[in-house]
């Protein structure tokens, strides 16, 4: 696995996955590492290739923990840990798992389950009323949720969300329920016309983060 961006003398880096049926390719043609080389910060951008479906979204977790998180937790003084779409909901995720040694989140319209996982809880009342079933809590969209009703993770995080996006609604939940998230939303879908100015508007918050150390 190889940057998609070095800045020499890089010491944070941010791992990004991307959204199902994405591949590192794409995020070099929408433009994210020249975005990230106009910006001016001084951040490594890693894009592992993971299988990153549904399906096999439990094998991807544990091949993110295991294998790509820990030798770059020893390289950098600060890791992040990010995701567009699918790519999102992985990130944090694994963030809600094992938070020790990342620095905080980039979720770009991270996804916040199917339609049968976010409709069960309204019909519950809401994530405070409800109270995950057996299978309910043994189904990995499940547990997510179970680890925002308690407030994990506690990183810095920045949500992106476009407007229009058809998850817009069940995206605003998710963020409100991280405790420390800043929320970014910007015209657009679910779609690079949106992913790409939340892109330049997460370098300029990293920027300010950074100013402020």
């Amino acid at each position: 696995m190889m940057p998609l961006w070095h800045s020499e003398g890089a010491d944070r880096a941010l791992v990004l996955l991307p959204g199902a049926q994405m591949r590192a390719s794409d995020m070099v043609v929408a433009g994210l590492p020249a975005t990230l080389a106009a910006s001016g910060g001084r951040l490594d951008l890693w894009v592992p290739e993971l299988p990153l479906d549904l399906v096999r979204l439990g094998n991807t977790v544990d091949a993110l923990a295991h294998e790509v998180l820990p030798p770059l937790r020893a390289r950098y003084r600060e890791l992040w840990l990010g995701g567009i779409s699918l790519g999102g909901w992985l990130a944090l995720a694994q963030a809600q798992r094992e938070a020790a040694g990342l620095a905080g989140l980039c979720l770009l319209a991270p996804y916040p389950g199917s339609r049968l996982t976010t409709n069960a809880i309204a019909r519950a009342g809401g994530i405070d009323a409800w109270q995950a079933t057996p299978t309910q809590a043994a189904d990995l969209e499940f547990q997510l949720w179970q680890g925002l009703r308690e407030g994990r993770p506690a990183l810095p995080a920045f949500v992106g969300i476009g407007r229009d996006d058809r998850f817009a609604d069940t995206m605003r939940p998710l963020a409100q329920r991280l405790p420390n998230a800043t929320v970014e939303e910007v015209a657009g879908g679910h779609d690079w016309a949106a992913w790409l100015p939340l892109w330049r508007a997460f370098l300029a918050w990293m920027v300010r983060r950074g100013e402020r150390r």
